[in-house]
C-alpha cells in the first residue's frame, strides 16, 4: 500500500505546483485554495508511505514523479521548449523512478 500512497502523492504533488501558476503567486482565491488542499493532501500520502518506504528512495520517487509531471504539463499547457534534449533528461528522470522503485523491496 506504501508505493500507492506515493503514487498518489507524487499526482498531488504535479496539481499543486501546477496549482501555483494557476494561483498567480496565491494571489486568485479558488486555485490558491485547490492548491493548499492538493499540496495537503501530497504532504499526508507521502507521509503514509513514509510507513513502508525507505525516505530516500521516497522522496527521490514523490519529487521525479512531480518534476516528471510537471515538466509534462508545462509542455502541453504552457508551450515550453519540447526539444530533444529536455526530452532526453525527462526520460532519465523516469529511468531513475524506475531503477528506484524496482531495486526497493516491496
Amino acid at each position: 500500500m506504501g508505493w500507492v500512497y506515493l503514487f498518489v502523492a507524487g499526482g498531488f504533488e504535479i496539481v499543486w505546483v501546477v496549482g501555483l501558476q494557476y494561483s498567480d503567486g496565491l494571489t486568485r482565491l479558488w486555485p490558491s485554495v485547490g492548491t493548499v488542499a492538493a499540496l495537503g493532501v501530497s504532504m499526508v500520502c507521502l507521509a503514509l508511505a513514509l510507513r513502508a518506504i525507505p525516505i530516500g528512495t521516497a522522496y527521490a520517487i514523490w519529487t521525479g514523479i512531480g518534476a516528471v509531471g510537471t515538466a509534462i504539463i508545462g509542455i502541453l499547457l504552457f508551450h515550453e521548449p519540447r526539444d530533444v534534449v529536455r526530452l532526453f533528461f525527462i526520460f532519465v528522470i523516469v529511468a531513475g523512478i524506475v531503477g528506484l522503485k524496482l531495486s526497493t523491496p516491496s
